[in-house]
Order: structure tokens, then C-alpha cells, then sequence
């Protein structure tokens, strides 16, 4: 709830600045003004309203509220923090004029500079942005193991996260990771959670699509906290419709080749869906698998329990989208240690973390191109290797 409200207040505080900072530059008078503010009140409520014309069904309104607010979203995001960068240096080179007696007006950004320097900025990034979102990578990943059975050399596995399927990202970006998918032959397919955006209803289409989505060795999901949002049943169903184990607090062994366990988003709307129906601790789970096999930890955050570090080989994780957005990748850094690729953990553990397969709220990118994960764990007793 904390992280809800400050980010509720950053938004209105970015969504006044840029009126303060446009309203200065154009000093047109008062109905110019109002209509500026009622512009931007509209793009500032659009993503609150994608929910309330979702349920009503109707989707060429979800779309102009969904294109319109994220784009404004993301556009504030990097708008923002630049421009309050440019008003702390002329902060700065004031203070520095009045102490030293020395007048620096030359270096002073006018207001025109200071509103037109971050509106090019912006607006750049997120164009570049909005074109790697669409760069659908493939980053692999190989892990040697003693732990694969006689006879079996390889497993490989293709990992998925954040996808967020929703009114903007659907069909054309869906077909697109199905055809990459296919065309690498994995064994097994994971879902580290938010395959969904949240609103079902306009996508469930795309469950029959994701059910020819095969693997030898099956497919498995877990929940992210974009599925809990949009309503436990209903993304269960979806999910179990595209073909998908869905892991809930417990592991599955595949064949007696591999051991793969999958725990639920760790947030407040999934514990309190727990209570009802409460999970073992993942030390737990991990421990009652087959000792020997190679084990697989599926969990959408980051997060890493000390207790189950060497009960798990490699936990595939996503959730952090390394930012997405500039600035706040910066942020992620900072926030999870985990927060992209390849981390070896102790006792024999590692960690990889998603940049994320599709895009959450904004169809932007900035330096964190999406990707789908090809994992190949290899026996060290191959012949071949």
C-alpha cells in the first residue's frame, strides 16, 4: 500500500510540474490554461480508467485509454527527473552567483530551454523505447550439471515472464514469441509469472493460441502479482487453458529427469488468498523433492530464501523487467539485487532474472529489451560435452 500511495503521489507531483513547467512557457491566460489542465487531468486518469471500460467490454475505449495513459505514463517518467535535474543546476548556479558576487546569467537555463530540453529528451527515449520493445531477444544460458539421469544429455528449457498479455500486447507480439519458441524445440517451457496483464476479457483468445505452444517435457507456470490483480479464478483458468501446470507451493519431478517446484507471488493480495488455503515454506517443498535430480525453482521476484539455498540447483525468476523505463531502471538496481541475469548463489544455487517478454502498462523499453530465455542444462557425463 505504501509503494501504491508514493507512486500515486509521484505521478500527480509529475503530472503538476509539466502543467506549471507548459503553462509558464505559453502565459496565455486563463482558458487556455484550463484547457491545458483539462488535457492533461485526461491523460493522467486514463489508466485508471482502463479497468472500469474493460469490465463494461468495451475495447476500442480500453484501447484509447491504455495507449493515451501509458505513453503520457512513461513520457512523465523520464520528463520528470530531467527537468528537475535542469531546475536544481540553475538552483545551483544561482546560489553559487550570490555567494561568490559573480553574475552567471549566461549559464542559466532560460524556461523555454528548461521545458524544451527534457520534452526532446523524453520524447526521444521513449521512441527509441518504443521500438526495442519490440526487439524480442533470445539470451542463453548453459549450466553443467551431474545431476541429469543416464542417457538423458541435455534438457533444455524456455523460459518466458512478464508477457503481459493485454489490449496492447496480444496477437501480433504473442504469435512472435510461439514462432521463437518453436523454432528452438525445448523440452520444457516455464511461465516465472505475469502472463497476464491483469483483465482477462479481452484476450482470452489467446489461450488456444498458447495451448499449441508445446513442449516434450510439459509446461509449467506460476503465478506473478499482474495475475492475483486481474483475479485468482479467472487468470487460473486462462493459464490452465494455455496448457500450463500451474505450481502453487509445490514440485512436480518430470519424468524422473527434473525436479521443478514453483512458489506463489509473495505479496499482500496472494498471502491473504492463502489463508485459506496456506503453503508450506519453500525449504519445505524443495526438501521433499528427489535428492539426486537437478531442481528447478520457479518464483516471480527476486527474492532468494536463505534456508532453501542447495535444495534448488537454479531458480528462474522475473518480475523486476530491469527497470524498463528510464529512469527507473536506475532504480532497480538498487532495489533488487538480483535484478538481471545470471547471479551464482551459495551451496551450489544460482539465480537468473528476466528482463521480461513483453511490456507492463507502457509498450515502451529503454536499454532492458525483452526476451525469452533458453536454458540448456547439459550432463558433465555426455559424451558430447
Amino acid at each position: 500500500m505504501l509503494i501504491f500511495l508514493f507512486t500515486i503521489t509521484i505521478f500527480s507531483a509529475a503530472n503538476v510540474y509539466f502543467y506549471y513547467k507548459l503553462s509558464s512557457l505559453i502565459n496565455s491566460g486563463t482558458s487556455v490554461d484550463i484547457l491545458t489542465g483539462i488535457v492533461i487531468l485526461f491523460m493522467a486518469l486514463s489508466p485508471f480508467l482502463i479497468p472500469v471500460y474493460s469490465h463494461r467490454g468495451s475495447e476500442k475505449s480500453v484501447k484509447i485509454f491504455s495507449y493515451a495513459g501509458y505513453m503520457w505514463l512513461a513520457f512523465l517518467i523520464s520528463f520528470f527527473p530531467i527537468g528537475i535535474i535542469l531546475d536544481l543546476y540553475n538552483l545551483v548556479v544561482r546560489y553559487g552567483g550570490s555567494v561568490s558576487g559573480h553574475e552567471f546569467g549566461s549559464v542559466i537555463l532560460s524556461s523555454d530551454r528548461g521545458f524544451f530540453i527534457p520534452l526532446f529528451l523524453s520524447f526521444a527515449i521513449n521512441l527509441y523505447g518504443y521500438f526495442e520493445a519490440k526487439n524480442l531477444r533470445i539470451e542463453r544460458l548453459v549450466i553443467k550439471t551431474a545431476k541429469l539421469p543416464e542417457g538423458v544429455d541435455k534438457v533444455r528449457i524456455a523460459q518466458i515472464s512478464d508477457l503481459h498479455l493485454s489490449i496492447i500486447v496480444r496477437d501480433r507480439i504473442l504469435d512472435k514469441v510461439i514462432e521463437k519458441i518453436r523454432h528452438e524445440a525445448p523440452d520444457i517451457i516455464v511461465s516465472t509469472g505475469d502472463l497476464v496483464d491483469g483483465i482477462i476479457r479481452h484476450i482470452g483468445h489467446l489461450a488456444e493460441r498458447l495451448k499449441n505452444m508445446e513442449a516434450r517435457l510439459g509446461k509449467y507456470a506460476i503465478m506473478g502479482n499482474h495475475e492475483v490483480y486481474g483475479g485468482i479464478k479467472h487468470t487460473t483458468t486462462f493459464i490452465e487453458d494455455s496448457g500450463f501446470t500451474l505450481l502453487r507451493g509445490n514440485g512436480v519431478t518430470v519424468e524422473n529427469i527434473i525436479n521443478i517446484a514453483g512458489m506463489d507471488f509473495n505479496g499482500m493480495e496472494t498471502r491473504k488468498y492463502n489463508r485459506e488455503s496456506p503453503q508450506k515454506p519453500e525449504w519445505e517443498i524443495l526438501s521433499g523433492l528427489p535428492a539426486g535430480l537437478f531442481t528447478l525453482l520457479l518464483k516471480h521476484r527476486t527474492d532468494v530464501e536463505k534456508r532453501s539455498l542447495g535444495l534448488f540447483d537454479l531458480q528462474l525468476s522475473g518480475h523486476t523487467h530491469k527497470g524498463q523505463i528510464f529512469p527507473v531502471n536506475l532504480a532497480t538496481m538498487f532495489m533488487f539485487p538480483y535484478h538481471n541475469g545470471f547471479t551464482g548463489l551459495a551451496k551450489g544455487s544460482a539465480i537468473y532474472a528476466s528482463r521480461g517478454t513483453g511490456t507492463a502498462g507502457p509498450p515502451v523499453r529503454f536499454l532492458a529489451a525483452p526476451e525469452i530465455t533458453i536454458i540448456d542444462i547439459v550432463s558433465t557425463q555426455s559424451s558430447e560435452h
